[in-house]
């Protein structure tokens, strides 16, 4: 079943209204903020764990749960802090972009929120450097809220202070991982931190701090105002709410849309973006969640519900829920040799095995690509993609592997047949 208009939770997406505090609080932003926080701060993270709202950045890590890592008692000294992840740099993400700059308040009141009810003392959203409108819409917002007496010094009128602070990030990939967001708002190198301890322990500054993303702050409000139930009864179980999804490649109207968690991929595709460009019997591969999941070959994707376990079941991933869909006029083995030149560019090179991993893949990808290989180095090359799997500090080691295990999983035979041709037309010229 698809999402009504009255459940939509984004009612600005595309921008038809002004982003200001006036037309935020027309649709229902910062109503009465000051009584959703009345009910207590472990009440609040107890209605977001029921509610089912897993993290929308990609893990999808149990949100609730996150929060009640928090000390229940921080010190002056030892503050708690709320980081808000909006580095969105994964190819293919694009939806965090549209609540910033449409909706930022629905970010800035959940930052309020969701800081509460973790008792922190400030909120630090970490925006992605590409961003120059969205970040100056986002600076506009805050200052409207600080101008209204919603943030500061008893924000909302709650009796609880809370500062929320922007800060521009400088295009890296690799800070969009959580350790190295932190490293990078400490005005260090961008690279992650070994784990443990877990930010919940020392993050920023060395004090207690959850890292979250924009669509999981943003649609906290909303959650506590129509109560977990509402939120729960979208999607299957363990799967729950609404989620933004960014649709782009070749389908007849790319866009990014907010739904059902669970929907089929097909009626997703059907509804929302007028089907694949050339018919369904033109789909190649999709890649679901953002360009780190492996692909998925278009039979395999038909039916599958649009969540984190039904990509899961077809060896892929929700991701962000990114869907890059690609037709069969795409050269497939082109197109994953360039994701892999972009991880080997956005290596921090702090891992050995991703430092040369990445390099390496990549290179073996571009002879496989110009069929300039031996059909054995198909295995050695996903047998490296095992062996940097898994073995770095943060998750870019496993982005990096996934699209080629993906692509040698199910188009093996296309690796193959360009060798050989490459091999006959060699053979060709020397028969010559």
């Amino acid at each position: 079943m698809s999402l009504l208009d009255k459940d939509r939770i984004f009612t600005n997406l595309y921008g038809y209204q002004d982003f200001g505090l006036k037309a935020a609080q027309a649709r229902g932003d910062w109503d009465k903020t000051a009584d959703l926080m009345k009910v207590g701060q472990d009440a609040i993270i107890e209605e977001v764990k029921a509610s089912g709202l897993r993290g929308r950045g990609g893990a999808g890590f149990p949100t609730g749960m996150k929060w009640s890592f928090m000390p229940k008692a921080p010190t002056p000294e030892r503050p708690n802090f709320l980081v808000i992840n909006a580095d969105e740099s994964e190819p293919g993400s694009c939806k965090d972009r549209e609540i910033i700059r449409h909706d930022p308040h629905k970010l800035i009141e959940g930052a309020l929120v969701s800081g509460f009810a973790m008792r922190a003392r400030a909120a630090y959203i970490y925006i992605r450097g590409e961003y120059i409108f969205e970040a100056k819409v986002l600076e506009k917002a805050v200052a409207e809220a600080y101008s209204a007496g919603l943030l500061g010094k008893n924000a909302a009128k709650s009796g609880y202070d809370f500062d929320v602070f922007v800060h521009r990030g400088a295009g890296a990939y690799i800070c969009g991982e959580e350790t190295a967001m932190i490293e990078s708002l400490e005005g260090k190198k961008g690279q992650p931190r070994l784990k443990p301890p877990f930010p919940a322990g020392a993050g920023l500054y060395g004090c207690p701090t959850t890292v979250n993303n924009v669509e999981s702050i943003a649609v906290v409000p909303t959650i506590l105002r129509r109560g977990a139930a509402w939120f729960k009864s979208f999607g299957r179980e363990n799967n729950a709410g609404t989620k933004l999804f960014q649709i782009s490649g070749h389908v007849e109207k790319p866009c990014v849309v907010e739904e059902a968690m669970s929907i089929p991929f097909r009626e997703l595709i059907e509804k929302h973006c007028g089907g694949i460009r050339g018919g369904w019997d033109n789909l190649l591969a999709v890649i679901p969640g953002g360009s780190s999941v492996p692909l998925v070959p278009g039979p395999m994707m038909m039916d599958v519900p649009m969540d984190f376990d039904g990509c899961k079941e077809v060896g892929s991933g929700l991701g962000t829920a990114a869907v890059i869909v690609m037709d069969k006029s795409t050269d497939i083995v082109r197109a994953i040799s360039r994701l892999s030149y972009f991880y080997k560019h956005e290596s921090c090179g702090q891992c050995t095995p991703c430092r040369e991993g990445t390099g390496w893949m990549w290179r073996v990808m571009e002879r496989l690509r110009e069929g300039n290989a031996d059909v054995s180095e198909i295995d050695t090359l996903f047998e490296v993609t095992k062996q940097v799997e898994g073995h770095t500090i943060c998750a870019l080691g496993d982005a990096a592997a996934w699209p080629i295990q993906g692509l040698i999983r199910h188009f093996r035979p296309e690796l193959e047949r360009r060798i050989v041709e490459a091999k006959g037309g060699e053979m060709l010229e020397a028969a010559e």
